[in-house]
């Protein structure tokens, strides 16, 4: 059974930095793209950035580039998703996704597996 555990969310004010982390199990990842999204309140689900785990290859969504780095442990099964300069209007529910066949990283329905999602809330 595929999991994806995040964790390391939580309460930061702006400026600060967090840490996400996605533990997966269930099957070898080697081949597959893992990818982060966020969803904020009212918002539509958006792609924060994605690592493949036989490169790493990463790649960032618009926003993010330069505040948000994605990096993996192979060993652990984990990827992270570290944050910095924080705004407010990064207060999400952030998820990890794996994808096996992923063309387009932004695409969430190129993902075949997700997690419950963790809350990040940026207080200003």
């Amino acid at each position: 059974q595929v999991q994806l555990v995040e964790s390391g969310g939580g309460l930061v004010q702006a400026g600060g930095s967090l840490r996400l982390s996605c533990a997966a199990s269930g099957r070898r990842f080697s081949s597959y793209v893992m990818g982060w999204f966020r969803q904020g309140p009212g918002k539509e689900r958006e792609f924060v950035g994605g690592i493949r785990w036989s490169g790493p290859t990463t790649y960032y969504g618009d926003s993010m580039v330069g505040r948000f780095t994605i990096s993996s442990d192979n060993a652990k099964n984990t990827v992270y998703l570290q944050m910095s300069s924080l705004k407010p209007e990064d207060t999400a529910v952030y998820y990890c996704a794996a994808g096996l066949y992923v063309s387009n990283w932004a695409r969430n329905d190129e993902y075949d597996y997700w997690g419950q999602g963790t809350q990040v809330t940026v207080s200003s």
